[in-house]
């Protein structure tokens, strides 16, 4: 992390801190949470204020620019009152703002965002909404009544795309107008912004410490100088940044212009591709100028830089949302498989939906698209979502929770390895697309994420076992209550992934089976909560790689990789290898390290190759710059 001097990061990284520690720490206050919130706002309920009807859901709110600032004010307020400490809940909200000017330079509209939250224009280019003030997120305080212990680790579950934010920091203090903050870790994406008048910062240094952040995702935007500060990683792709402060473990930009150069790693950890390998922004909704919403779907692209918006509509098609069946919560699963089998695309309103028997997504190019971080939970066992072998779906801002009965998998892309039908020009692709088992109920899955079609992109996504919830399990009935082998399984062929975080599953974390694959980013922490060594046992070797590559793989890359142990439950318990791959020449490693946040020792970094990461080098990564060595 940065230290700090008035309020104001200085450039000298220091040691970041044990985001283990700050889950612990937010584990009992949400516990208190879960028991506070009651009433309407745990049903999902839409919180009051001005709301423009839309016909999309009772928890989407729709503003236009002759509303009284005041009146979006009070709205916006009372969403993040109800969700700011709402980890576990089920409350689901969208706000969407009409193009136009919201706020003024007297009366900034000053935006908070908190957990299930979603905050998005509704222009066709960035530029068509300005938020004239802030839109921000804080560190959660979690000791002595909300005013130490102030981090961002657990700052889960958020979305801000498609406005322009003019920096305006009309009546907070001296610090708070240094910056627009968005201090957060996973499952939190900021898309197709353009933001003016003040740094960027992904760290909360205001409060007091520890100011603690873990990970999160930039695409699609165009930037101010961005103070990184005690962000441990983070991946930013295709946009554009006038400068970038420093670097903690592991920062990766692909297809950025004014990245910061790839000299001298890891000092700074800086990963950076030129271009990205292949890139498709996720769709949207707008509003047209007759009034009418459309989702406007942008087109796959291969070795590209900077932003899709620069040059006008980002290229693509449009689709009418009468081309959706617009889902509620309360719909069954067999009415949204009739609208999709009879040829419509799925949009879901933000809620959490029951589901029982799959989804089936069979219809190439067939678009769903969830707002406000609709969640699909498993119920009875049941795979809730199935891409069938065909090219060109899009799957974009769904959450996929696993239920009580144990799924085979939560989210499976094409039924059998290179039968189906695909292609290199229009990639079944998943945007923002997340994973959770156990946290807010005991959750089970054998694979959370399963891809077997050739050709598909995975644009972001946070596939997480929890390692702290309200079901009020020790770590011990986490580890045989709360099952989940596997978090992503990937057998399909010339697979690209741009920001693949994977944390705390019991076996392999990530399997790589296709060939000719390739990840930007890689983000892991083993699970905290293997009882004893045996365990967490791979036959007779100790632990398990958190990315394995098959041992029939000839071609992979890896571009900027982590993998963090804290062993808990038991720090006597060893991890052999961090990264498992075939030592062959066409599989390569590029910027990979191992780090240890304080119990369980990571033997090497990769195939026995790197010293340990134990308790001897707390917070230290144990870094391979290129593996097979050059």
């Amino acid at each position: 992390m940065t230290t700090h001097r008035h309020g104001r990061p200085d450039a000298r990284p220091q040691r970041p801190g044990n985001r283990s520690r700050g889950r612990a720490l937010a584990l009992s206050l949400g516990l208190i949470l879960a028991a506070a919130m009651t009433g309407p706002a745990a049903a999902g309920a839409a919180p009051p204020g001005p709301a423009h009807s839309s016909g999309l859901g009772a928890n989407v709110t729709v503003f236009d620019p002759g509303m009284p600032v005041g009146d979006i004010q009070a709205a916006l307020d009372a969403a993040y009152a109800k969700q700011v400490d709402n980890e576990m809940g089920t409350a689901r909200y969208a706000f969407l703002f009409k193009p136009g000017t919201y706020g003024t330079t007297e009366h900034p509209l000053q935006v908070r965002v908190g957990y299930y939250t979603e905050i998005a224009g509704l222009g066709a280019s960035p530029t068509d909404v300005v938020i004239n003030g802030k839109v921000e997120v804080y560190n959660r305080c979690l000791e002595n009544g909300g005013t130490s212990n102030c981090l961002a680790l657990v700052n889960f579950w958020r979305t801000l795309s498609n406005l322009s934010i003019a920096v305006n920091a009309a009546g907070q203090d001296g610090c708070r107008g240094s910056a627009d903050f968005w201090a957060v870790s996973q499952a939190v994406s900021l898309r197709r912004l353009n933001i003016t008048g003040a740094n960027l910062s992904l760290m909360d240094y205001c409060t007091a410490g520890p100011q603690y952040a873990s990970g999160g995702f930039i695409a699609d935007s165009r930037l101010p100088f961005v103070v990184s500060g005690s962000q441990q990683q983070w991946i930013t792709r295709n946009s554009e940044v006038a400068g970038w402060s420093n670097g903690v473990w592991n920062q990766v930009f692909s297809g950025v212009v004014g990245a910061p150069a790839e000299a001298g790693f890891p000092n700074p950890p800086y990963t950076t591709l030129a271009t990205t390998p292949v890139s498709r922004e996720k769709p949207y909704l707008f509003v047209d100028g007759a009034g009418r919403y459309q989702v406007r779907v942008p087109s796959a692209r291969r070795n590209t830089q900077g932003v899709s918006w620069a040059n006008g509509l980002t290229v693509g098609h449009t689709l009418p949302l009468s081309d959706f069946f617009v889902a509620r919560p309360s719909d069954s699963v067999q009415r949204i498989n009739r609208e999709l089998a009879r040829g419509k695309n799925l949009l879901l309103t933000p809620g959490v939906y029951d589901i029982d028997r799959s989804i089936e997504v069979a219809r190439p190019d067939t678009v769903v698209l969830g707002l406000g971080h609709a969640t699909l939970t498993a119920v009875g066992g049941a795979v809730p979502l199935r891409v069938a072998d065909v090219p060109g779906v899009i799957v974009a801002g769904v959450t996929v929770d696993a239920g009580t009965e144990e799924s085979p998998v939560l989210l499976q892309v094409g039924a059998r390895r290179g039968h189906g039908w695909s292609t290199v020009a229009d990639p079944t692709t998943l945007s923002d697309v997340y994973f959770r088992v156990g946290g807010p109920h005991i959750g089970k899955a054998d694979t959370a994420l399963e891809v077997n079609s050739d050709n598909v992109l995975i644009d972001h996504t946070w596939v997480w076992r929890a390692d702290h919830g309200v079901e009020g399990l020790t770590d011990t009935q986490r580890w045989h209550t709360n099952i989940g082998r596997t978090g992503v399984v990937v057998n399909g062929d010339n697979v690209t992934a741009t920001g693949l975080f994977v944390e705390h599953f019991q076996q392999y974390n990530t399997v790589w089976n296709g060939e000719q694959g390739t990840t930007v980013l890689y983000q892991n922490e083993l699970p905290y909560d293997p009882p004893t060594q045996a365990d967490w046992m791979n036959g007779n070797v100790p632990g398990y790689a958190a990315y394995k590559v098959g041992t029939r793989v000839k071609t992979h890359r890896l571009y900027g990789a982590g993998v963090y142990v804290f062993n808990q439950n038991n720090p006597s318990i060893h991890t052999a290898n961090g990264f498992e791959v075939p030592a062959t020449p066409g599989v390569k490693l590029h910027h990979i390290m191992t780090v240890n946040l304080s119990a369980g020792t990571i033997d090497h970094v990769v195939n026995g190759v790197g010293g340990p990461a134990d308790t001897t080098k707390v917070g230290q990564p144990v870094y391979v710059v290129d593996y097979p060595a050059s």
